[in-house]
């Protein structure tokens, strides 16, 4: 019941927080607020609460390699939304999710560092690969029903996903928590309204937000089971602070300044 009902008033807070950010700082913070772990993170207590630290540490790991999903995710959309409209890049999108995701599970069951690293690096990569929009993309007013159906639209992707993941073990159910719900929902609804510019301003700011959320899962995974839950969250999330404090000057640099642009 604490979980379902974490769910039903943290996720269309995040998604309504994160739209408005849009609104009011551009679509790149909007992209890097749902980046962080504010839904994932008290998930992932909550999993060590009821089921223990062992199996909370397996799908901290499992949502590092689950991270480089969403990294191929913000650039499959980009580039295909240069040419195509939301659903061909969303779904192009999901497909470059699993394909990196697939790529990482050899990898997700070894040491928790060498996984941080090679998705750290690939991540990095996504990065620089992904196309620079331009300055400015559409302004057209947002009628009144578009961040609601947005919080309805992202909360009840959250509750299917979840409850599909209780029956699939640590890792799996890491993986599917870092599934690219917010972005998702936040690229799909900027697209339809105010242009393909706006939601690839948004996948750049996922993806220079996810390098503070990869960290939290780092220090979750690798101290939750030798010092404690209260440790390895707190530790974590001052660990995403320091991370994030750097992240967020780098977004809201001008996209001509930041990495990947020509």
């Amino acid at each position: 019941m604490a979980l379902l009902l974490l769910k039903l008033s943290l996720t269309p807070v995040l998604i309504g927080a994160a739209s408005l950010a849009t609104l009011r700082w551009g679509p790149s913070v909007g992209g890097w607020l749902v980046a962080l772990p504010l839904t994932s993170g008290p998930v992932a207590l909550y999993i060590a609460l009821d089921r223990g630290t062992a199996f909370a540490a397996g799908t901290a790991e499992g949502s590092i390699g689950g991270l480089l999903g969403d990294a191929a995710f913000a650039l499959g959309y980009a580039w295909l939304a240069r040419r195509f409209g939301w659903f061909v890049s969303m779904l192009g999108g999901f497909g470059c999710f699993a394909i990196a995701v697939l790529a990482m599970q050899p990898f997700i069951s070894g040491p928790a560092v060498v996984l941080f690293t090679i998705v750290a690096v690939a991540m990095a990569v996504c990065l620089r690969l992904a196309p620079a929009a331009a300055a400015g993309g559409g302004t057209a007013p947002l009628p009144r029903w578009d961040i609601p159906a947005r919080m309805v639209v992202g909360t009840s992707i959250v509750l299917a996903i979840t409850e599909a993941a209780s029956i699939l073990g640590p890792q799996l159910s890491g993986i599917l928590a870092a599934f690219p719900i917010y972005v998702t929902v936040l690229a799909v609804f900027t697209h339809r309204l105010q242009g393909p510019e706006t939601a690839m301003g948004v996948t750049r700011g996922l993806q220079f937000g996810l390098f503070g959320t990869i960290v939290f899962f780092l220090v979750v995974t690798t101290t939750i089971e030798s010092m404690g839950i209260e440790f390895a969250f707190c530790a974590g999330i001052l660990a995403t602070v320091a991370v994030q404090s750097v992240s967020l000057r780098l977004v809201r640099r001008p996209p001509s300044t930041a990495p990947g642009a020509p």
